[in-house]
């Protein structure tokens, strides 16, 4: 259903004023360093670091290539030489993009829920709500298996710097290829199968530098989705896959494990900062597919490909970190 040019225009509005408020919130608290502790990672670091996942997360950029850019470039050391924090402060900035899209997406939410149980009910599938629904759900099941499977493996041999050039620029190029097929499919015509194909492409972005958004939203233009539904459908997936990883490592990492002292301002302004920059993404991103295609995101992708490249080479930062 269109939604009314002047709905959608307060709606824009209504998304850019609440990010605005929160990201205001996140920056007042970071500048009077609340709950922070001295030699631990900064209130501030922890903003950059929020609005580095909220953008990233959500844009076919790939966060945990940037999560590792960022403080390889600017020589922060605290989140690489302390795992535990480091672990429990990703579960924050991966909380703070869940929330902003279950805000976004909260009336879709709702109906989609509401479909799968009235599914559920009948024993069938009848109604496109109800279809796209279980191929949501169909697209969870690979990444989550990989995920809890592949875990300690990608943590020990993956993500060093040349390694997510690699990634970004390979990918980005396939983005790119993808992007150039027709738009054939809506996101109503989406069926298990096509969301258990998505969902199985989505198993690549456990390597930093590939990109969860990415990789579904080439996955889903390769099956010739139009592109403000491949957007849509990257969203989705994102909802399970983030809420599990959330819980999971929340219950381990912080609720069965132990909080380091200097926890608390950083996880918040982070947590913050992620919630308004991903709100503001989202706008961005799905205004910017109705318009455009995503070349520009694929020519980003092989440009930090180049500049990690170039950086290594000049000595500046070593090729691991």
């Amino acid at each position: 259903m269109s939604v009314a040019p002047a709905t959608s225009a307060r709606r824009r509005t209504l998304i850019y004023a609440a990010a605005a408020v929160i990201f205001l919130v996140a920056v007042v608290l970071a500048a009077a360093r609340v709950g922070e502790k001295a030699g631990r990672l900064s209130d501030w670091q922890a903003l950059v670091l929020g609005v580095v996942q909220g953008a990233t997360e959500l844009l076919p950029i790939s966060s945990s290539g940037h999560l590792i850019l960022v403080p390889w470039i600017a020589d922060w050391h605290y989140l690489e030489s302390h795992p535990s924090f480091n672990k429990t402060f990703d579960v924050a900035l991966h909380l703070g993009t869940l929330v902003a899209v279950v805000l976004y997406f909260w009336s879709d939410i709702l109906r989609y829920i509401a479909a799968l149980f009235r599914s559920l009910a009948r024993r069938r599938i009848e109604t496109t709500d109800e279809r796209v629904a279980w191929a949501v759900i169909a697209g969870s099941i690979p990444a989550a298996i990989a995920g809890a499977a592949g875990e300690s493996f990608i943590e020990d041999h993956l993500g060093e710097p040349w390694q997510i050039a690699i990634t970004l620029a390979v990918f980005g190029v396939v983005l790119w290829l993808a992007d150039r097929l027709p738009e054939n499919r809506k996101l109503e015509d989406v069926r298990i199968k096509n969301g258990f194909l998505i969902g199985l492409a989505q198993c690549l972005a456990l390597m930093p530098g590939v990109s969860r958004s990415g990789i579904t939203i080439t996955a889903s233009r390769a099956w010739k989705l139009d592109r403000d539904s491949a957007a849509r459908l990257s969203f989705l997936l994102l909802i399970p896959i983030v809420l599990g990883a959330v819980i999971y490592k929340g219950a381990k990492d912080v609720v069965f494990g132990t909080l380091p002292a200097g926890s608390t301002g950083p996880f918040v302004v982070g947590t913050l900062a992620a919630v308004a920059v991903g709100l503001a993404a989202i706008q961005v991103l799905l205004g910017y597919v109705r318009r455009h295609d995503y070349s520009l995101f694929a020519i980003y992708r092989v440009a930090v490909a180049v500049g990690i490249v170039v950086i290594i080479l000049s000595g500046w930062r070593g090729k691991n970190f």
